[in-house]
């Protein structure tokens, strides 16, 4: 059951690391923060795609706020307080 915990705390990890790296712009170029993005979206995006379907996006200022990430931090920190 500890593993269990540790995995769910290690997603809820890369969650926050995906937002932070939303926040830098993207380069058009194969860099390494580049690859560093396609890894993050490849972990996260089957968890995060099902959410923004179900959640309005606010406009804030004419920009949309994605909540998805921060939705699926809570719903992951409940689920391992329960277990």
């Amino acid at each position: 059951m500890i593993l269990v915990h540790e995995i769910i705390t290690l997603y809820i990890y890369v969650l926050f690391i995906t937002a932070i790296f939303s926040w830098i712009p993207a380069s058009s170029g194969s860099g390494g923060v580049n690859s560093i993005r396609r890894v993050l979206s490849a972990m996260t995006e089957p968890v995060l795609r099902p959410l923004r379907q179900i959640l309005p996006q606010p406009r804030a200022g004419g920009i949309a706020v994605d909540f998805s990430v921060m939705v699926a931090i809570i719903l992951l920190y409940v689920i391992n307080r329960i277990i």
